[in-house]
């Protein structure tokens, strides 16, 4: 598990992370949400031990990253696909953290292969596309076949088989039971990787709950050629009724199942009945402004 407690960071005046607290459980993968300048990459930075706070702690298997004794064996991450000496090959690149870290030459070929790097592996990295360094830089967070995962904007650069790979990939890995924290501005992607959603704004925790509740039904649509007289037996049933363009109904506080039960008991013929639940974006987008409605409070 990572812990997350209490975290405060300052660079100068600016307030980067601002008492942040959250946990990431194994077995899932948790997306990581927040707009540029939230604090998620200094969160992440402060997890691996590059930065360090002002108070709290950020705690890996409940230790301090400098106090693990064989980190890459514990804690796979990538921040930054493009920091890597163009010089060498992907197979020198990982043969020398490989060494570092006494992990085998096996497990070098073994990573290589499972991002699709096998046919380049000799290939100096400074001709690599964007894509192929984010195969390269998770490859080198498989290395040490870690526990823990931490992937900042792993997406970045991969074409549509790349992100799917990559979804593939996360789920797969989370499935085994090791934890995932994965930082992403493609809400559509998130939507479709995460299981866990932990939201930060101006440094602080906004949302910290799983993908369904975050985005549950918050209403279900209702066409027939009868709208008023379905919508006044809705109504009259507890429902919260609005009509919307097209001849719709929007209906609040019944679920569909109640509707179409009711609908047939007064002989009302339903087109359509379809629950809508918030997109992940939407979602997202209100809790943002919610966080700047605060600030200009303030």
């Amino acid at each position: 598990m990572i812990e997350v407690r209490e975290l405060t960071k300052r660079f100068g005046r600016t307030v980067a992370v601002d008492g942040l607290t959250f946990h990431v459980k194994p077995g899932q993968v948790t997306g990581f949400l927040g707009p540029n300048g939230a604090g998620k990459s200094t969160t992440m930075r402060i997890i691996l031990g590059l930065d360090r706070p002002e108070s709290g702690e950020a705690l890996v298997g409940g230790r301090r990253y400098d106090r693990l004794r064989h980190p890459m064996r514990e804690v796979g991450a990538l921040l930054d696909a493009g920091a890597v000496q163009g010089g060498r090959t992907p197979l020198g690149h990982l043969s020398w953290m490989a060494r570092a870290n006494r992990i085998g030459r096996d497990r070098v070929v073994s990573v290589i292969e499972q991002v699709g790097l096998a046919g380049v592996a000799r290939k100096r990295i400074k001709g690599f596309s964007l894509g192929m360094r984010q195969r390269l830089g998770i490859a080198a967070a498989l290395l040490g076949d870690p526990a823990v995962l931490l992937l900042d904007e792993p997406v970045n650069g991969l074409d549509p088989d790349g992100v799917r790979w990559i979804r593939e990939l996360l789920r797969g890995l989370a499935a085994e039971g090791r934890t995932v924290l994965l930082s992403s501005h493609l809400m559509s992607e998130m939507e479709l990787t995460a299981d866990h959603l932990v939201v930060i704004g101006r440094g602080r925790l906004v949302a910290d709950t799983s993908m369904r509740e975050l985005t549950a039904v918050r209403d279900v649509f209702v066409r027939s050629g009868r709208a008023a007289d379905l919508a006044t037996v809705l109504s009259a049933a507890g429902g919260t009724v609005t009509p919307e363009d097209g001849g719709g109904l929007s209906v609040r506080g019944l679920d569909a199942t109640r509707i179409g039960d009711l609908a047939a008991r007064h002989a009302i013929s339903l087109y359509e009945v379809t629950p809508r639940g918030a997109s992940l974006e939407e979602t997202y987008m209100r809790l943002m402004a919610e966080v700047a409605a605060q600030e200009a409070n303030r």
